[in-house]
């Protein structure tokens, strides 16, 4: 039987560990994918400082080891200049050849803090299992039992249990007779009953036998749940969306929960060592309180040493600047065009769209492209018609108002595509062929032989529920009006500032095309929640071409010619194809030059991708490397069908003619602005403090993978097992929960295919303007001030840099 406990905890100590639960940051599952900075809610923070922080407390890595840099400045990736100017940033004031000897031979890395589990284990037999990898083990696959999504019915069980995670957690451990014999120590279970039944009960108790005070509780408490930061970000996610909405989760705090678990088993060991051996436990008491009381001493140690890996960092971030300075400010703009454009195409600002834009652009001086958010301003969740499936498409820092679902459907086609839908959840996770031939038999091991042989495309069955393109709109189950719809284009329209409408204006999303890929919705739209922007540009496209929304937006002031129609199109990300959709049953087709261009763009866009992706297709016709990357999207053992958007870099928030001319390399988010449609820069605000934030999200998932893949990215995906159905993936059979990008995204095995850099913003805005936006947003403010990103402001042929509100002119 578990106790009741009468240690209370102050509101102090209280205030403290739910302050340490919030420095997670949350991981989306599996279906809705999208990319967040793994050290979000640590921003209020400079990077350097969290950095010598996150170093002492787990020994995580935010950068590189010395080599890798010591190799590019070899190659001339990092220069001469930039390393000594990183290095007076640091206050090493060394000749160019002292310095590089200097930085060439850093300091010795110090130990990391160790929770009580590690100090034991440093003590424990060699021949005994780990305390520290059978507590991972045991409380990650409690966890998984727990949040499990495969079994709908066991899933709602464990909700209206009104058992929280602790003591549901607590229930089982003291159920299971398996733990004494794993770890060798016979009683080891009799210490689970004496744990108190409430979470807070328990915390006191350690607290108080584990003699913790203050900043030892916070630091600890940070430590423990860094022990185990899969499931704490996946749980950090449920707490950020309240349990996808659902009243009994979001009572609970589930991180601080997870604390409670980790906390439990450190008192557990603590007890069991003073009960079972009296002098390994004064050797770990000992080495325990002198730990506690040198916490600033531990974390002054980890910054000394990561003095010279951040000076080196620096000197690459510096580097990478001072060329796009140059490329952005020595070539001349591209004059606009001075007729109406034949064809318009609005992108999703993603760095994959680069490419794709400045291949489509050569076709023609009449054409036009603009960058503008994927999800395209609508506030929406698609929910399939006569079906309970729905999902986000929209970013995951807001909210969706509208749901959009089809205005009718075929019935007998949904019940194909849901009876589709749990052969894929079974058949196409990663570790679920095998044991459908053993129960399917030779017919399955026939279908897994043709697949391999005569790959075609698996798509998501969800992905076609809405074979209508016919749009019903409501709010809050209420259908919108036709003057709801107008405001809703109106709106968007005024973001997207078009000043000319060409008759072709093309609204394109993009989609990955892969099989067999746990992580498929990582390469999806992440404006649109990890999902393809399909139905956001179908929607779109569908309100925009309204003869009655037309009407009501033209009585509006905003003139869209009768000649004008949109077309809801599809850009591929993986083999570059571009896909068009009609929206009415009037639409005309697109004639045959347009279609040519297309065409061309994509061969020159795939031209361009093979480099890296696959060298051998850069000596073929282009029909030929165009079936190749179809093949190689259709390959279920492909496990780097394309690389996302690895080695990004910066973000551009200027009009499209001010880099048109440039070749960006498939490295820059491109958001059109132009501050002259913009008379109270309220879109610069809504740009600044939204898509800004999302492209940040990305860069820091793609450096952290790479500078700490083992707590920030997600191994070796060919290893990969689904957690729960969505929840995440297990690299092998167990251990923690694995989150951020796998190897495959990052490394073509021989290199590293993303280059760690912070983020760079380039605005063509007036200074005094972006000064008032930082001084008004907190979150903008501390990204641009405590070095999580650059800010700076671009006009002609001068760069300059806003850092703690200055003005720095850059070389």
């Amino acid at each position: 039987m578990t106790i009741k406990a009468t240690n209370t905890l102050s509101m102090l100590q209280k205030d403290l560990l739910l302050d340490a639960a919030s420095t997670i940051a949350p991981h989306w599952p599996l279906d809705k994918l999208i990319a967040v900075n793994p050290l979000w809610s640590l921003v209020n923070k400079p990077f350097d400082e969290t950095s010598d922080e996150l170093s002492a407390l787990a020994g995580i890595k935010t950068y590189l080891p010395i080599s890798s840099y010591r190799a590019w400045f070899d190659e001339g990736r990092i220069s001469q200049d930039c390393l000594v100017r990183a290095a007076r940033q640091y206050e090493i004031n060394l000749a160019p050849k002292d310095l590089l000897e200097h930085l060439s031979n850093p300091n010795k890395q110090p130990s990391p803090w160790r929770n009580i589990a590690d100090l034991t284990d440093q003590q424990r037999s060699a021949h005994k299992m780990s305390w520290h990898d059978e507590i991972t083990h045991q409380v990650s696959q409690f966890c998984a039992a727990h949040y499990q999504q495969q079994s709908p019915t066991l899933r709602q069980q464990n909700i209206d249990s009104e058992l929280d995670l602790y003591s549901h957690w607590l229930e089982v451990t003291n159920e299971d007779k398996g733990l004494s014999i794993i770890m060798a120590e016979s009683k080891l279970i009799d210490f689970f009953h004496h744990l108190p039944s409430d979470k807070e009960a328990l915390f006191a108790l350690a607290i108080e036998e584990l003699a913790l005070d203050d900043q030892a509780l916070h630091f600890y408490a940070q430590a423990l749940l860094l022990d185990i930061n899969g499931w704490s970000s996946y749980l950090a996610y449920l707490n950020w969306s309240k349990g996808d909405n659902n009243e009994n989760l979001a009572k609970e705090n589930h991180v601080e929960s997870l604390l409670a678990i980790k906390m439990a088993w450190e008192l557990v060991v603590w007890r069991y060592l003073k009960h079972t051996s009296i002098p390994l436990h004064a050797a770990i008491e000992t080495k325990w309180s002198a730990q506690k009381n040198a916490i600033p001493q531990l974390i002054e140690a980890h910054q000394d040493a990561l003095l010279t890996p951040k000076v080196w960092a620096l000197a690459l971030e510096y580097s990478e600047q001072k060329n796009l300075h140059k490329t952005l400010t020595t070539e001349q703009p591209v004059p606009a065009l001075s007729t109406r454009p034949e064809l318009q195409a609005i992108f999703c600002i993603d760095v994959r769209s680069e490419v794709f834009r400045r291949a489509l652009e050569k076709q023609s001086d009449t054409i036009q492209t603009l960058g503008f958010a994927g999800f395209f301003g609508l506030p929406i969740e698609y929910k399939a018609q006569d079906s309970h499936y729905e999902r986000p498409q929209l970013p995951g820092l807001l909210q969706a108002s509208i749901t959009a679902t089809e205005c009718k459907s075929d019935k007998n086609h949904v019940h194909h595509q849901q009876k589709e839908a749990r052969w894929h959840r079974w058949g196409h996770a990663a570790p679920a062929s095998f044991s459908m031939v053993e129960s399917m038999g030779w017919w399955y091991a026939f279908k897994m032989f043709k697949q391999t042989l005569f790959s075609k495309r698996q798509e998501h069955p969800a992905n076609r529920l809405a074979p209508n393109t016919h749009w019903q709109l409501t709010q809050q189950g209420v259908a919108l009006t036709d003057q709801d719809k107008a405001n809703l284009a109106k709106g968007i329209l005024d973001t997207i500032k078009l000043t000319t409408y060409a008759p072709l204006v093309m609204l394109v999303g993009h989609g990955s095309h892969t099989s067999n890929n746990l992580h498929a919705a990582g390469l999806e739209c992440g404006a649109c929640g990890g999902q393809s922007g399909e139905v956001n540009v179908r929607v779109l496209a569908s309100l925009l071409n309204d003869d009655k929304v037309r009407a009501l937006l033209n009585d509006m002031g905003m003139k869209i010619p009768s000649d004008t129609q949109f077309v809801p199109a599809l850009h591929n990300t993986t083999t570059d194809q571009l896909t068009c959709f009609d929206t009415t049953e009037g639409s005309k087709d697109l004639n045959s030059k347009i279609t040519r261009w297309f065409e061309n763009a994509q061969f020159l866009a795939q031209q361009e991708r093979a480099a890296k992706l696959d060298a051998s297709l850069l000596n073929v016709s282009d029909k030929q490397r165009s079936k190749a990357f179809t093949k190689r999207a259709n390959d279920w053992s492909q496990v780097n069908p394309e690389w996302g958007l690895a080695n990004n870099h910066s973000f551009i928030i200027a009009p499209r003619q001010q880099t048109r001319h440039l070749d960006l390399q498939g490295r820059s988010f491109l958001h059109d602005y132009d501050q002259h449609h913009d008379p109270d820069f309220s879109i610069l605000e809504r740009i600044l403090t939204a898509p800004m934030l999302v492209t940040h999200w990305i860069n820091m998932q793609y450096n952290l993978s790479v500078t700490d893949n083992f707590k920030f990215g997600c191994g070796n995906k060919v290893l990969h097992n689904a957690v729960g159905g969505n929840i995440g993936v297990f690299e092998g059979n167990g251990g923690d929960l694995r989150i951020g990008l796998s190897m495959q995204s990052l490394s073509d095995g021989e290199k590293w295919m993303h280059t760690p850099v912070r983020l760079a913003v380039y605005i063509a805005a007036p200074k005094a303007e972006i000064e008032k936006i930082a001084a008004k947003h907190d979150i903008v403010r501390q990204l641009i001030d405590n070095g999580w990103l650059y800010l700076f402001q671009w006009e002609g042929d001068k760069v300059e840099r806003f850092y703690q509100q200055q003005w720095q002119a850059q070389g």
